[in-house]
């Protein structure tokens, strides 16, 4: 695979991972590390956020027992892109074949080699896993081998064990991947997919003659088939599918195996959840259980997932040694284009304006909240800006491991405001946030101010002259609902200027 021209310098550097030196450092600075990802969770739609519709003790649990974040932001609006820079500590749109939403049958997205979050860990010791949603691609050029090895995957960029969806619940293959194969694949029902051309009479593999054809979604054509969206076409591996609703139960069982079988030592598990992206269908158990339709159903399972962990640690006596962290890849949103818009008036973004896809604050400000008892003080918040992409330079920190140079060049070490200690200065000068492909469209916020230039708030345009770009003060108006630009034109044409000279650069952009 060619390197990218922006990605060369930190490819160099990388591909020297294996040969770092493990450093050994003392067991109280190695917490077990659970990284806990939802997919389309928005800032609004916790208890501890402000959620009324919807109950979420455990998580509420994780913010009473430790810090809530209230300015914390994936770097891009959908999940691709953002899942990519958290692991690598690169802005996604430097890398290649990852700033935009990945098909499923995309191949690996993050060249073996690179440094990334788990393998950063591994050379602090920790064995290190995946489990849940990918959505980075598998195998290399030509895409993946569905009825072979899945190589390159997770565990060529340092994870030492995975269980995953490859992509999502509305993209072809629906199956399982442990490891370098598709779980309980029978090699006599091999897997064919194509996101280009009809595979066979059943375009899901799954379906039935009667399917509905439906406009083209993310760039691909989508069909329903029993009331279940899926992108793509498909044809085989019927034995190696799962039932929508037992989804979240085999990735909750699949994280307590890997806790229970690494109890002993320090370990890394990454458990992206995948229950409110559509097609949303929670388990019977949690139906009806909330008061925001199908969506707040599926929090409600995103939150007893949660719960299962937390009593596994507590059972094992694994609380105090144990570092939680729960965030999401992108902001909340109601209707993917293909589900009926829930009536509530639950407001998944709480008080932000925008959603999932959008520059506003709605698209990429999410919760964040971060418990380690002892050493993380309960019941904290934190205002400073902070982005998951910080997490590289976090853990090195944490657990003592030397970044090699060039390594995780966007991502700032926020360790201090992690444990609430003191720091001096700002956690971030600045950070872009970005929506679609490598030339965007872009925003940039640095302290309070927030800068979206002209033509790039394609989804929700707003009604006031953007002539000079959207430009806001949000700690006066988080809502985004004042444009300062025509007012401020020095300071959007500072924050311009800002924004092509980090796009521009190749280095480390971290203060």
């Amino acid at each position: 695979m060619k390197a990218h021209r922006y990605l060369q310098p930190l490819v160099a550097a990388t591909l020297l991972a294996s040969s770092w030196p493990a450093l050994t450092v003392a067991a109280p600075a190695r917490p077990n590390i659970v990284l806990i990802l939802a997919d389309d969770i928005g800032y609004g739609d916790l208890g501890c956020y402000g959620a009324k519709r919807v109950q979420t003790p455990h998580l509420d649990r994780l913010a009473r027992e430790g810090r809530r974040f209230t300015d914390a932001h994936t770097t891009a609006t959908s999940c691709t892109p953002s899942r990519r820079s958290l692991l690598t500590g690169v802005y996604s749109w430097r890398q290649p074949a990852g700033s935009a939403i990945a098909p499923g049958d995309a191949s690996l997205t993050i060249p073996p080699g690179t440094a990334t979050l788990p393998s950063i860990l591994k050379r602090a010791g920790y064995t290190t896993a995946v489990v849940g949603k990918w959505h980075l691609g598998l195998g290399g050029q030509g895409g993946p081998d569905w009825n072979g090895e899945l190589k390159p995957g997770p565990l060529e960029i340092g994870f030492d064990y995975a269980f995953i969806m490859p992509a999502t619940g509305d993209r072809v293959p629906c199956v399982y991947v442990e490891n370098h194969r598709v779980a309980g694949l029978d090699p006599r029902d091999p897997i064919r997919v194509s996101y280009k051309e009809r595979v066979g009479d059943e375009p899901t593999g799954r379906g039935r003659p009667e399917l509905l054809r439906l406009k083209p979604t993310h760039g691909h054509d989508m069909t329903i088939v029993g009331g279940i969206s899926r992108i793509g076409w498909m044809s085989g591996g019927q034995t190696a599918r799962w039932t929508d609703e037992e989804m979240a139960g085999t990735f909750t069982k699949k994280s307590l195996a890997f806790i229970e079988r690494n109890q002993r030592k320090p370990f890394f598990l990454y458990l992206a959840t995948h229950d409110i992206h559509v097609p949303r269908v929670p388990h019977p158990r949690f139906k009806g259980t909330s008061q925001a339709g199908t969506r707040g159903d599926a929090i409600h399972e995103l939150d007893a997932t949660v719960g299962d962990l937390l009593a596994t640690l507590d059972r094992l006596k694994l609380t105090k040694r144990t570092l939680v962290i729960f965030s999401s890849d992108n902001g909340g949103v109601n209707d993917d284009g293909y589900e009926d818009f829930d009536p509530s008036d639950h407001k998944m973004n709480g008080p932000l304006r925008g959603k999932k896809g959008t520059l506003f604050e709605g698209g990429h400000r999410v919760p964040f909240l971060a418990r380690w008892p002892g050493r993380i003080k309960p019941g904290g918040n934190c205002a400073g800006l902070i982005s998951l992409m910080d997490l590289p330079a976090t853990f090195a920190a944490l657990t003592g491991v030397a970044l090699p140079a060039g390594a995780a060049p966007d991502s700032c070490n926020v360790l201090p405001a992690l444990l609430g200690g003191p720091h001096g200065k700002p956690l971030r000068d600045s950070l872009v946030t970005h929506n679609g492909g490598a030339n965007g469209p872009f925003a940039i916020r640095q302290g309070d101010w927030k800068f979206i230039p002209t033509g790039a708030t394609n989804v929700q345009r707003p009604a006031t002259d953007e002539s000079a770009g959207l430009l806001f003060n949000l700690a006066d108006d988080p809502a985004e609902s004042k444009n300062l630009a025509a007012g401020h034109p020095s300071k959007a044409r500072e924050l311009g200027a800002l924004l092509e000279k980090i796009r521009g650069q190749r280095g480390s952009t971290a203060n």
